[in-house]
């Protein structure tokens, strides 16, 4: 059978352009030569609608978007993610995930999501009863069965068993021909080849051909990265579409896979970059913003960060304010110009000095004689952040905040000061791959000068600051911040098993946990890591647990 594969990039909650958008990659797949056409899971709905499903009109409206559907459905069958509503008279949650087999007008089959996902950025048992039966549908003599996402994702493919369930395995063992699995799977970085794996590995235990169709664009901080596949019965490639990109494919299934048609995998700084611009460029997008501005400092992740704007919006849509203070050196308006130069980007330059001077001049009465501190420091950073959202606001613009994982995890940032914004662009990325990603960017030519990279990095918000005089070299700090946020190691088992010092690990480690209240008022950032700050990961805030 020829089966269009739809990969499209839905938005949440806008049932009438994500019907047209379904509709359109439905033609698409059909002047193709589709005998069949898969969507991605929720496609009708976006991937995830969170608590708007509480709506009241929510759901009803994608149900009456769903009819809609049905009704332009002719006799070449189109298989769509939605939210169905459970009976009023049934026990336990609301809703169900499910996917619609429409022909000919009619809904003429219904498949409910099984296995429920509560895990790192996933809560779908919030609001979802699970299914509870594995019944194929037949179509032209082919016995088809319709999973999605996690239904295949079974204890092979986990870290721990999770599930009594197999779905497959049952649809299996009721001799289906054919599988279909509409997915969400959020990008982390490496997770497209590991996924690859896996349904290579589903098609040679299901026995049958495999059409995976997941959605691809950024909601909210979660990124999707298409990279949809099929595989035959004995796990061959049969093709696979783009990376963060729209895209329809129609693969004949009757065909034997052919390693040439496998998952070509990107530079990990390329699939990174990508996964970025597409980030970004959703999430203003989506919000309504065609334009952004942001802060330069003259250093490394204001420089990173300006470029995936540029890439994403436009250049000419980007506008960057460099604010010297009589702390800054002469690089970090230099560095600043000569970005914005090569990028052919907006950079007025708006000195700090007088305002800072009338602040402490202002706070003088009040402070008295008391020392200056960081309190000082933190002034000029709010100063900055006064005039960069006063950009955004005059100008209708994101801003976009500049800050790394490995700041915001110890918290060398401030608060209503460099963490102004409505977006953290590279917040999950942590400083030594700031630095890998900045020089991929330079690898054909000079785009971030090099001075910007070479440098020692610094706040400048006193005279010859490096970060280093506050933090341990990057090396040593993003090693040990991997062991404890990401990997979830305790303290003595980093220090025991990976040689780390006792009295740095425990100031990490005081670190992290101190500065929870910070990350919980941060601007969302986008997710690229296995465990990113913000919806993936839940610490409470007045809590005194120490190991």
């Amino acid at each position: 059978m020829k089966i269009g594969i739809a990969q499209i990039n839905a938005i949440v909650g806008d049932f009438p352009g994500n019907a047209k958008r379904i509709l359109a990659a439905y033609r698409e797949c059909i002047e193709k030569g589709a005998e069949l056409v898969v969507t991605p899971e929720m496609a009708l709905v976006g991937y995830p609608p969170m608590d708007l499903l509480f709506r009241a009109s929510f759901v009803p409206k994608c149900l009456q978007a769903l009819d809609y559907l049905a009704d332009e459905i002719k006799d070449i069958p189109l298989v769509v993610g939605y939210v169905d509503k459970c009976p009023e008279e049934a026990v336990g949650k609301p809703f169900r995930n499910a996917a619609a087999f429409l022909c000919n007008g009619q809904i003429k089959h219904k498949t409910w999501k099984t296995l429920l996902p509560a895990y790192d950025v996933f809560d779908e048992r919030r609001y979802f009863e699970p299914g509870n039966s594995f019944e194929p549908i037949e179509w032209k003599g082919v016995k088809i069965g319709i999973t999605i996402c996690e239904d295949i994702w079974t204890e092979d493919y986990l870290h721990r068993p999770l599930y009594k369930d197999d779905p497959a395995l049952e649809l299996s063992k009721q001799g289906i021909d054919l599988m279909l699995n509409l997915s969400a799977s959020p990008y982390s970085m490496g997770k497209p080849e590991g996924r690859a794996a896996m349904l290579r590995k589903v098609a040679q235990e299901i026995n049958a051909p495999l059409v995976y169709c997941n959605c691809i664009g950024g909601n909210d901080q979660l990124i999707f990265d298409g990279n949809s596949a099929a595989f035959d019965a004995e796990g061959l490639p049969l093709g696979s579409l783009a990376a963060f990109k729209e895209e329809c494919l129609v693969i004949n299934t009757s065909l034997k896979g052919d390693e040439s048609h496998k998952l070509k995998p990107m530079d990990s700084a390329e699939e990174c970059y990508n996964a970025l611009v597409l980030g970004l460029r959703d999430y203003a997008q989506k919000c309504g913003f065609s334009k952004a501005c942001l802060g330069l400092s003259g250093g490394i992740d204001s420089a990173l960060t300006a470029v995936i704007a540029a890439e994403a919006l436009g250049a000419e849509n980007v506008h960057g304010l460099t604010m010297p203070s009589e702390y800054s050196s002469s690089g970090s308006v230099d560095h600043s110009i000569e970005l914005a130069n090569k990028l052919k980007m907006r950079c007025d330059s708006v000195p700090i000095k007088d305002a800072f001077r009338s602040v402490k001049a202002a706070m003088s009465p009040v402070f008295g004689d008391l020392p200056e501190d960081l309190t000082e420091e933190n002034m000029q950073a709010r100063i900055r952040g006064l005039f960069l959202m006063s950009l955004s606001n005059k100008t209708g613009r994101l801003l976009l905040t500049t800050g790394n994982k490995s700041e915001l995890a110890v918290g060398y940032c401030t608060m209503y000061g460099d963490m102004c914004g409505g977006l953290a662009v590279i917040s999950d990325l942590p400083k030594l791959q700031v630095y890998a990603l900045s020089r991929w960017i330079n690898r054909n030519e000079e785009i971030i000068p090099w001075d910007t990279i070479d440098k020692p990095p610094s706040a400048e918000l006193r005279h010859d600051q490096k970060d280093q005089d506050t933090l341990p070299p990057y090396e040593v700090l993003d090693a040990i911040l991997e062991l404890y946020v990401e990997k979830h190691l305790s303290g003595a088992e980093i220090i025991k098993d990976h040689g780390f010092d006792e009295n740095l690990v425990r100031w990490i480690q005081r670190r992290v946990n101190l500065n929870e209240w910070k990350r919980f008022q941060a601007a969302p950032g986008l997710r690229v890591s296995s465990k990113a700050f913000g919806m993936g990961r839940r610490m409470p805030l007045a809590q005194r647990f120490s190991d």
